[in-house]
């Protein structure tokens, strides 16, 4: 029979397994790249619905230093100038992109081999210059190769498949982040919220926890999804029959039954195949006049006029980054 001293020993053991493990459950929870949509799977507790959301990884905001050394958010496309600082640990091995003011007018042509076949994609750098960026950074260094759309949500509210995160688990980037390019075409100014549909079925766009926190998870829309608020950077469309393939595996619905999990069909990401040259040239960003005086703001860095056509508008690339919505709405990170 064991003695005092031995259950007692026993039961601080048993204390600081359950402390470990609530640890390794908050970091998760805090990670977790997701998208804020309204998922139709509600709780009801205490005569009050609540709403499930996800967290996601850490990607932080976009920013442009100003001549003083200040940051100035970048929050609508075309963006200023872009910034990816350092932000978590890289779930595999990437640099962050070069060009920090790359062409913001034209698309990319681009491919994603998802279940052995094609997907392909148009990416459009006029909403988006530093999203996708980002994206054709990732694909050239082969981060997106031989990874599975962790994530797949069916209800009334919100009908995505989210991949993007080599580790498979959902808290997972490229190692730093960068600000959000939200659409802003459906979107009232005065009230923020969406007048229309900015994510239809086909939009690819990337996750995110907060307007400075997108990294490298997306999205893809595969039904109506009313439920997505305008704060996700918009890479942009699935093209021929490449929503066939992604169909398929939202026919599977999830492993679990339930309305978001991960895919029942197991998504296989093979490859991204974007052009060689598409991480070239420069775009043309607007500047203030001389007689603008704003505090704090870098004559280099305002929102972007026309930039030369891309010319290596080729090879498309998939599924919207759209950082996997998770549920519906204020996302905590």
């Amino acid at each position: 029979m064991p003695t005092n001293q031995q259950r007692r020993e026993a039961a601080k053991r048993k204390l600081e397994r359950q402390l470990v493990r609530r640890q390794q459950q908050e970091r998760r929870r805090r990670q977790r790249l997701l998208v804020v949509g309204v998922v139709a799977a509600v709780l009801v507790v205490s005569g009050a619905v609540w709403l499930i959301f996800a967290d996601h990884s850490s990607p932080a905001t976009s920013t442009a230093s100003g001549a003083d050394g200040s940051a100035t958010p970048s929050s609508t496309a075309p963006s200023t100038p872009c910034s990816y600082p350092a932000s978590g640990a890289a779930a595999k091995s990437v640099s962050a992109p070069d060009n920090l003011s790359p062409l913001n007018s034209g698309t990319v042509q681009a491919e994603i081999t998802l279940n052995g076949s094609a997907v392909p994609i148009t990416l459009d750098r006029a909403t988006a210059p530093c999203g996708v960026n980002a994206f054709l950074s990732l694909a050239q260094q082969g981060f997106y190769n031989d990874t599975t759309c962790w994530r797949l949500t069916k209800s009334a509210g919100l009908n995505v498949l989210q991949c993007g995160d080599p580790s498979g688990q959902g808290n997972g980037g490229p190692g730093y982040s960068y600000a959000s390019e939200p659409p802003t075409g459906n979107v009232d100014p005065t009230t923020g919220q969406s007048t229309g549909d900015s994510y239809p079925v086909g939009t690819i766009a990337l996750a995110n926890a907060g307007a400075s926190d997108t990294g490298s998870q997306f999205f893809i829309v595969y039904g109506d999804s009313p439920g997505l608020t305008p704060q996700y950077t918009v890479l942009g469309k699935v093209d021929g029959n490449g929503m066939d393939v992604v169909q398929q595996i939202a026919a599977g619905g999830t492993a679990n039954g339930a309305q978001d999990g991960a895919p029942a069909t197991t998504a296989t990401i093979s490859k991204v195949v974007v052009p060689e040259d598409a991480l070239q040239g420069s775009g043309t960003y607007a500047t203030p006049s001389a007689s603008t005086d704003v505090p704090g703001l870098d004559p280099s860095a305002v929102d972007g006029g026309a930039a030369p056509t891309d010319a290596s508008s080729d090879p498309a690339t998939g599924s919207p980054e759209a950082s996997a919505p998770e549920t519906s709405a204020p996302a905590s990170s």
